[in-house]
């Protein structure tokens, strides 16, 4: 695709092609907006197609497009990955092959392996900075992988342990013995897989998100993963550790030390697992952005930039109040929020946005301490 002139704007650029960018680009054709291009930096999907090979969707995934609900992994009116797909609870790699036909379907206009560098508010108008080329725009919607920077702080030596979001396949890791910490979903995930494979697991959480009795999965863990924690595997090769934060990690000559909060100290041929989310790529836009307490970016109610006009936010990042909006189902109720402000301010009716007004209902009773949460 070639590249538009300096001196010719679009309309709205969305930086990123997951879930959220190719989501909230289908919601701006919605609205009539044609003068669009998404930027993405690998490839469509590539923050879901990077998971190990095992790790699946928690929330379950089904077809119920034919009597007006949507399927919870939607992004779009009429397209369910369950359907698509035939599968209830998509691998990573799977759900990039559906992103990639939607954004097919409604042609929307995606450059890949574009990096951006920069995104600066120059007058009326962002010039977007790649590496390739400067674009201009009158709205920008930062809506970039927040699974692609995974957080490697938080005690002494974390940065000697693997992340679970670089393991390509849990049965490729050779060792009998390991140490997980973390034990919301991407911890459970890693444990339960290998467990599968008969490994031993001794798994560590500074709380106990398995004994949580909230029912937002953004707080507690989800339906998925308790069944799973109950299969004869887990029940078999897991030890859980609640309450008992990690202080440090020491490399040894012939393994590594982990050491609790208590004094207790623990020994693994391998480098502990950290199950510890991701910092998001909202902090490359920070300065556009005033900060909440929590430190996500303060929004308006449009997900706008309460001090830069133009620039929005969409996906996992999205707060508002103690509102999370962290899974798909969460922010895709937001597309239309967003498409419609900028529909409004290019003078454009934003009629057929009705329909995602609509989608799915929304979650008044949801809350969250914003610490323990691994979005």
């Amino acid at each position: 695709m070639e590249f538009r002139k300096k001196n010719q704007p679009y309309d709205a650029i969305v930086v990123g092609g997951g879930a959220a960018g190719v989501g909230v680009a289908v919601a701006l054709r919605y609205a009539g907006i044609e003068n669009l291009l998404v930027l993405e930096r690998h490839t469509v999907g590539a923050s879901f197609a990077l998971w190990p090979a095992e790790t699946q969707f928690i929330t379950p995934s089904f077809p119920s497009n034919s009597i007006g609900m949507l399927d919870l992994n939607s992004i779009a009116i009429g397209f369910s990955p369950a359907f698509s797909l035939r599968v209830e609870h998509p691998t990573g790699r799977e759900y990039a092959s559906h992103l990639r036909s939607v954004a097919e379907f409604f042609e929307i206009p995606i450059v890949e392996k574009i990096t951006v560098v920069r995104v600066t508010n120059v007058g009326n108008d962002f010039r977007i900075d790649t590496v390739e080329e400067t674009l201009r725009a009158r709205h920008v919607i930062w809506a970039a992988g927040e699974f692609q920077y995974p957080r490697l702080n938080g005690f002494v030596g974390s940065e000697l342990c693997r992340h679970t979001a670089t393991i390509t396949r849990f049965e490729d890791l050779d060792a009998d013995d390991f140490i997980v910490v973390g034990g919301y979903e991407s911890g459970i995930d890693a444990a339960y897989h290998l467990a599968r494979h008969q490994k031993h697991v001794r798994l560590f959480d500074k709380g106990c998100p398995w004994r949580s009795d909230h029912s937002d999965p953004s707080v507690g863990l989800s339906t998925f993963s308790f069944e799973r924690m109950r299969e004869d595997c887990f029940q078999e090769y897991v030890e859980l550790f609640p309450r008992t934060p990690i202080t440090s990690v020491a490399r040894l000559p012939d393994e590594y030390e982990v050491e609790t909060e208590n004094g207790w100290n623990f020994q693994t041929p391998e480098p502990p697992l950290l199950a510890g989310g991701f910092e998001g790529s909202h902090r490359l836009v920070a300065d556009l952005f005033e900060k909440r307490e929590d430190g996500y970016p303060l929004l308006s109610e449009n997900d706008e930039s309460t001090i830069v006009p133009g620039m929005f936010l969409c996906g996992p990042a999205v707060r508002h109040d103690n509102h999370i909006f962290c899974f798909i189902y969460k922010y895709r109720q937001r597309f239309a929020v967003v498409a419609k402000a900028i529909a409004t301010s290019l003078g454009l009716p934003a009629e057929r946005l009705e329909e995602y007004r609509q989608w799915g209902m929304y979650l008044d009773d949801l809350s969250c301490c914003g610490e323990e949460c691994e979005c």
